[in-house]
């Protein structure tokens, strides 16, 4: 019987590809300059306010 694991998963593939000592040097600038991204544009939104609560009644001193 043979071992052979048949073909290469396209992802497995990509991983290998990706950690070799070229190309890890590249994913590791593109993955900080897309988390940089992506938080200054998450930095940069206006957070969605929810309607402000009916103002409650100002407490009064009770009366006899």
């Amino acid at each position: 019987m043979d071992n052979d694991p048949g073909p290469d998963n396209p992802i497995r593939r990509a991983v290998q590809w990706a950690i070799t000592p070229p190309q890890s040097y590249a994913v590791y600038l593109v993955a900080l300059i897309l988390v940089f991204t992506l938080s200054f544009y998450a930095g940069t939104q206006k957070p969605k306010h929810a309607p402000a609560p009916a103002p409650a009644a100002a407490p009064s001193a009770p009366r006899n």
